[in-house]
């Protein structure tokens, strides 16, 4: 017979199947060797199988604790001290009433022994007296128990809220996916908790602030600046794109025929980057009377043009400034220039400085430097554009000779009224012959000069300065005048008579 199973029941007196052991003096079962309690007996027996494995236990009447059954050397007891624990929780919990015993009893695994445990046999009494046993202190079971039942009932709660809280996230940050648990209630908390640096130009998917929901994904895409010259205007724009492709497909450029200054597949790193782009523009090129249309990309007017297979030669130019930016649609007219350079001078004219002299009679002037006029040059540019002439435009103007300023001695002596003995003489008719009354003249070898064609030592030698032709009329007379008193007639031989009459 196995040993594996017990059932323990009071003793009815012999039975078939039961074995009886006899207490010896020692209070010693002779085939179990287990300690015996008083007035108690345990039987032990192996139920049928298939049945479950339960144990039941019937108490006598002994004032003790019952313990639980300790199993002789090689033998076990499963599930015993499982069910003592089991009737202890029963005992706090009044769970053994009256009329409920032994149905209470059953649920625990403590079945009733084949219908022979009724309510007038040993086992009813027993359980009777366990039953008074149970009733009687309640209050201690309960005050020992409530404390674990707390704790218990404590940590299933917080173990609850913990999983409650826990959120399983993917987190993709540049393209790097990662799942990951967080306890964190939005967005900005979780990149916060990830040690996630965001700033203004970078892209959070979805927003800073959004509540999180277990299985939500969050995307991060880093901002790269783009200083980019697009047809000619530079600005700086942000990406999140990695390659310059995605970069202008993000901005919206269309990049078919479009030049690059960088190839498309290009890496943007988090310093950014310099990208010049010109589209592909229609550009219509008029040069001798044919007109061109193209489609180019070409960075100024000037390569436009020569792409139409149009040469500028010499001082050919176009109608808009050759190295400015071809705008798409923009019509570009081609000038063929020729021309030279004149060069006109002119003179300048010179100023006259007078300067008042004591030494000679009022109403004398004497040229004491005579002036000279300067000289200007002027460059024109003369041309004729598509074969019509233009209206000359000065070029440059030099200065090759400054004037030189010319210098008038202006006489400021009083004029003695007359000559003794020479003031009745014709001097008149004698100036009309001498120089045909001019005070200015002056004799084809420019010898003599003045109403009287004085020579310079004679006219000197009387006083005068300078130039006797440049003096007045009355100053000439009167140096004349003198000249006579000294030497006569003599010195104007042919007409000299004329003074006579």
């Amino acid at each position: 017979m196995s040993k594996s199973q017990y059932e323990t029941y009071e003793a009815y007196g012999p039975e078939p199947s039961v074995h009886t052991a006899e207490t010896l003096p020692y209070g010693l079962y002779q085939d179990t060797y287990r300690p015996a309690y008083e007035a108690e007996a345990y039987y032990v027996t192996e139920p049928a199988l298939p049945a479950p494995r339960q144990t039941t236990i019937a108490f006598g009447t002994a004032p003790y604790e019952p313990e639980a059954p300790e199993a002789p050397e090689g033998f076990e007891v499963p599930g015993a001290l499982e069910n003592f624990e089991a009737a202890e929780a029963f005992e706090a919990a009044g769970a053994f009433e009256a009329a409920g015993a032994f149905e209470a009893a059953e649920e625990f695994g403590v079945p009733e022994q084949d219908g022979a445990a009724g309510a007038s046999g040993a086992g009813g009494r027993a359980a009777r007296r366990r039953r008074a046993r149970f009733t009687d202190r309640p209050d201690s079971a309960v005050r020992r128990l409530l404390p674990q039942a707390l704790v218990v009932a404590f940590l299933a709660g917080g173990t609850t809220a913990f999983v409650a809280k826990d959120k399983a996230i993917e987190l993709s940050v540049e393209g790097r996916p990662r799942s990951l648990h967080t306890f964190a209630d939005d967005v900005s908390e979780l990149l916060t908790e990830e040690g996630v640096r965001v700033g203004a130009h970078d892209m959070i998917a979805p927003a800073p602030g959004t509540a999180l929901a277990s299985g939500d994904a969050v995307a991060v895409r880093y901002g790269r600046p783009v200083r980019l010259t697009l047809d000619g205007r530079q600005r700086e724009v942000w990406t999140t794109a990695h390659t310059v492709e995605g970069a202008l497909h993000e901005m919206g450029v269309r990049a078919e025929g479009a030049y690059l200054s960088t190839s498309r597949s290009q890496r943007i790193g988090r310093t950014g980057l310099a990208l010049d782009v010109r589209t592909e523009r229609a550009v219509t090129v008029m040069a001798d009377g044919r007109t061109r249309t193209i489609r180019t990309n070409a960075a100024t007017v000037r390569e436009a043009v020569e792409e139409a297979g149009i040469t500028l030669r010499g001082q050919d130019t176009t109608s808009v400034p050759p190295e400015s930016f071809p705008r798409d649609g923009q019509t570009v007219t081609v000038l063929r220039v020729t021309g030279s350079r004149e060069v006109r001078e002119e003179l300048i004219p010179f100023e006259a400085e007078r300067i008042e002299d004591p030494t000679l009679f009022k109403g004398t002037e004497v040229v004491a430097r005579a002036g000279r006029p300067g000289l200007r040059r002027t460059t024109y540019l003369v041309r004729s554009v598509n074969g019509v002439r233009e209206k000359p435009r000065r070029e440059k103007t030099e200065v090759v000779r400054k004037p030189r300023k010319q210098v008038v001695k202006v006489g400021t002596k009083p004029r003695p009224h007359s000559v003794h003995g020479a003031d009745h003489l014709n001097w008149r008719g004698l100036a009309a012959c001498e120089s045909g009354g001019r005070a200015h003249a002056v004799d084809p070898s420019g010898t003599y000069g003045g109403l009287y064609q004085f020579d310079t030592h004679t006219w000197r030698s009387l006083g005068g300065s300078g130039r006797p032709q440049d003096a007045s009329a009355e100053e000439q007379t009167y140096r004349a005048k003198k000249l006579y008193l000294k030497r006569g007639a003599t010195p104007w031989p042919h007409c000299g008579m004329r003074l006579k009459g």
